[in-house]
């Protein structure tokens, strides 16, 4: 690359700290691999430095003479923060590189907001975006490269190819094509594409349809860039599938990573956007063109409102109540209507009380479930992990239940259902 600019490698932050780590990593050894370069990171959410406070401070570098911001002054908290190693003086060209293997929300929105920020505070600097990592030959490379740790392709092998899952139909539509790209020719029996989340196929529906297939196996690729919790989220999926179908043999491959293939790419989307050839995608975008069901979200407004409102439930490194550890106890109330006639629902309301009243209602939680196929036994209460069904539990129960059980861990063994015995 001829033109020395400021890259910053933009990824979205999680609250595992083994995913950050493995994020900075690769972007350190970027930074080793490319001297001409000065990189930097940031983040979306849920981790530091944010994504606002990188761009500041590689604005603040790449003013030739320290002078970026429009008063003629640079902070001293702007040159230190952000993620940004070393001394260099830099250029007067900053270009967030996204991180991201498709363009969804952050991608569309919260990238250019944050940039358009800080264009009007910092005016002698450039800023770009470069696209995102999107559909290319050398990601489907290196998911080949992942699979084929687990053997080579047969025509009794299936794959499935499991994505994130995102709200932007644009993505997910991405992402399928990618797997269907990669599938071509490639031997296998199958080749799937399923999301850990939040758009369907999800991975046990994909799962139970690949099973009646009947492969001899099948391999579970995660398409994702770093580890963390979704790997563990696909790890349990499969858990569950080896239960059922224990005659299958299943694997999980490794997520993508770093890889020397994923650092000439990050090269080609910086070279793009220095040369003025790539801005982010439009095309097929939700917030520009009707698509069925989310007509309403075109205009841009929806879009800035989501970004806003993202941005305030998704504060800076700071966990959600609902970020909490691995429950105790997860405890399940039949709340259909025979239970409920028989008094399940006021049972649900003494047993919450009782224990947010002894301080555990984080880590022992209650749900309220449809039948679970004990009709005129209930109320039917299960606690888990312990494995434990109690049946005729009434509301006068509620307060030994959690005094002995989910708080002391003794059976109340006069309530305990005999499907245990």
């Amino acid at each position: 690359m001829t033109e020395r600019a400021a890259i910053l490698i933009v990824g979205h932050g999680s609250r595992e700290a083994e995913a950050n780590a493995e994020f900075e990593a690769l972007v350190a050894a970027y930074r080793a691999a490319r001297p001409d370069l000065d990189v930097a990171h940031g983040y979306v959410e849920l981790a530091q430095p944010s994504l606002e406070a990188a761009l500041e401070s590689l604005a603040a570098r790449a003013s030739l003479d320290g002078s970026a911001n429009g008063d003629g002054a640079v902070s001293g908290d702007a040159a230190s923060d952000g993620g940004v190693s070393g001394d260099r003086a830099g250029a007067r060209r900053v270009v967030a590189v996204p991180l991201f293997l498709f363009a969804a929300g952050h991608v569309k929105n919260d990238l250019p907001l944050a940039l358009d920020h800080a264009r009007r505070r910092f005016p002698r600097v450039a800023f770009t975006a470069a696209r995102a990592l999107g559909v290319d030959p050398r990601l489907q490379s290196l998911l080949a490269a992942r699979i084929a740790e687990h053997g080579a392709p047969s025509a009794g092998t299936a794959v499935i190819v499991v994505g994130r899952g995102a709200s932007d139909p644009d993505a997910n539509g991405d992402f399928c094509k990618l797997v269907r790209l990669f599938g071509e020719g490639r031997g296998f029996q199958q080749v799937a594409p399923s999301f850990i989340g939040i758009t369907r196929p999800l991975v046990d529906e994909t799962l139970e349809l690949v099973a009646r297939a009947r492969p001899e196996r099948v391999v579970v690729a995660p398409y994702f860039l770093f580890g963390g919790r979704l790997i563990a989220k696909l790890e349990a999926f499969v858990r569950a599938f080896r239960e059922r179908y224990p005659w299958i043999p299943v694997e999980v491959a490794r997520h993508l990573g770093a890889d020397p293939l994923l650092f000439d790419l990050i090269d080609e989307r910086v070279r793009e956007a220095l040369d003025g050839q790539a801005p982010l995608a439009c095309d097929n975008c939700q917030y520009r063109l009707p698509m069925p069901g989310r007509e309403q979200n075109v205009g841009g407004l929806r879009a800035m409102l989501w970004s806003l409102r993202h941005g305030f439930t998704h504060t800076q490194a700071v966990p959600h109540l609902h970020a909490h550890k691995p429950l105790a106890k997860h405890v399940l109330v039949c709340g259909n209507v025979d239970c409920a006639d028989r008094g399940s629902v006021a049972l649900v309301e003494s047993l919450r009380r009782l224990l947010k009243d002894a301080g555990r209602e984080r880590d022992i939680k209650i749900t309220r479930t449809s039948c679970m196929g004990r009709c005129g036994e209930g109320p039917t209460v299960a606690v888990y992990p312990d494995g434990i069904w109690y049946r005729g539990v009434r509301e006068a129960d509620a307060g030994e239940l959690v005094r002995e059980h989910l708080l002391g861990d003794r059976l109340v063994a006069r309530l305990v259902d005999n499907i245990m015995q």
